[in-house]
């Protein structure tokens, strides 16, 4: 499996590992291309009214439908935010107002809770689908379907190999192997990591994630935003990650924001980086979120009658369940937010060392080629086919039934997986050699071993 695995799928493990590099990277490259927009005149001046910053906006904006407001962070700008149904999945349009001046600075899309701008969002994308829509988030999926498989299964071998054999002399392909397993060996845990936060992400085994969620109540706690008391209704992680549909603001009266924010910081769901969504319809509340994503989490919502400006609810991310915390400490740390710079540091390294390691596995598979006389190849046989049938048969018992789970559960190891055994088993039969009296008679082809390269 390690060697199919790292042959088939390590192209999009590779181009994952760059795309998601440069993702890491990308806060620093947007703070710089996109200055002109998240820069004010003066950070040290005080704000002029909210209410007044969304009226400029409303004035110039070329899209439609007030939604939300993001009030400047400190030394930032506020984002003015409008949508009218027309944008592409959780994309939304921004007006960007300087808080010192009320003056707009600009406008721009911006992608899902992150506020992503189009540098971003771009490299985003390209880490996610390739920028082929739906489709393309197959092979993200692929790539972190099989991440743990290859990274579990290279630790046995690497663990198996050195009780086997010991300290052996570098040289050829035992160097590369050697490099290829203590990288593996030192960066084995933030791989699992990356791996299992990418499919939470995912389309089918995201899925299965989310519904594994709510049947064990693990599930994100949800603000009740109906303005009639009602109970606290829970949703998927992923619940309140798209742009969803735009709010019917037509009868709100959009010039007590900042009585609204008043009432939310009152509350103490005052972090330093709030996202202020209108009422969603007849009947709704204000919501007030906090989008601060570094540790310490602070994630907190409140809602606010908008008759009264009373807060009506309340969810605290101290209230979530231990799940639930993980499951968003894990997004935040595979976003590379939790920990600001430290964090996006140990991403990249973490994706330096996956392409290190795909381009030393390719280059062992290039090392073991037969190389003398006849028997040049391009490349190197595959490992001895039928290895599993020496396992003790427990271990088969067991190891067959959880694999097949494990396949349900996580369809694209299932069915690549398949597929593999499929390849081996036809090219195994075609390749079987029979057993004519005149090949017999030569010794090396007849112990050459049978081999799916």
């Amino acid at each position: 499996m390690h060697f199919y695995a790292g042959i088939l799928i390590g192209p999009f493990l590779l181009v994952a590992a760059i795309s998601g590099g440069l993702y890491a990277l990308s806060p620093q490259l947007e703070k710089a291309v996109h200055a002109d927009l998240l820069t004010p005149s003066d950070a040290s001046a005080a704000p002029v009214p909210l209410a007044r910053q969304v009226a400029v906006a409303e004035k110039v904006t070329t899209v439609p439908n007030l939604v939300a407001v993001r009030p400047a962070p400190d030394g930032g700008t506020t984002r003015v935010i409008f949508d009218d149904g027309s944008f592409a999945e959780s994309y939304r349009h921004a007006v960007f107002v300087d808080p010192s001046t009320g003056e707009v600075l600009g406008q721009s899309s911006v992608y899902g809770t992150s506020g992503a701008l189009p540098v971003r969002s771009w490299i985003d994308e390209l880490h996610r689908s390739l920028h082929l829509g739906d489709v393309g988030r197959y092979y993200s999926e692929l790539a972190a379907s099989w991440l743990w498989v290859v990274t579990l299964g290279g630790l046995a071998m690497w663990l198996g190999r050195v009780r086997r054999t010991g300290k052996k002399p570098l040289t050829g392909r035992a160097r590369t192997r050697t490099w290829h397993g203590v990288l593996g060996l030192w960066m084995a845990a933030g791989f699992l990591a990356l791996s299992a936060t990418g499919l939470t992400w995912s389309t089918f085994a995201g899925e299965n994630v989310t519904e594994l969620r709510e049947q064990l109540d693990w599930s994100t706690p949800s603000v009740n935003t109906a303005v009639a008391a009602a109970p606290v209704v829970t949703g998927g992680e992923h619940s309140a990650h798209g742009g969803g549909t735009p709010a019917d603001t037509g009868a709100v009266d959009v010039t007590t924001i900042d009585a609204v924010w008043a009432a939310a910081k009152a509350a103490e769901v005052d972090s330093d980086q709030v996202e202020i969504g209108l009422p969603k319809g007849e009947g709704r509340t204000w919501t007030v979120t906090e989008v601060h994503r570094e540790y310490p989490t602070s994630v907190d919502v409140a809602a606010v009658d908008p008759a009264s400006l009373q807060v009506t609810d309340v969810v605290r991310f101290s209230d979530y369940p231990f799940m639930a915390k993980l499951a968003r400490w894990g997004v935040d740390l595979h976003m590379g937010v939790m920990f600001g710079l430290v964090n996006q540091i140990l991403l990249a390294v973490l994706a330096a060392g996956l392409v290190t390691m795909i381009v030393l596995g390719y280059r062992m598979w290039w090392q073991r080629r037969p190389t003398r006389g006849s028997r040049r190849a391009i490349a190197g046989p595959a490992p001895a086919r039928g290895a599993w049938l020496r396992l003790p048969a427990w271990v088969i018992a067991v190891g067959v039934p959880a694999v097949f789970a494990v396949a349900w559960f996580i369809p694209l190891f299932g069915l690549p997986l398949l597929v593999f055994l499929a390849v081996d088993v036809a090219i195994g039969t075609f390749r079987r050699p029979s057993a004519p009296v005149a090949e017999k008679q030569d010794e090396p082809a007849e112990k050459e071993p049978v081999t799916t390269a």
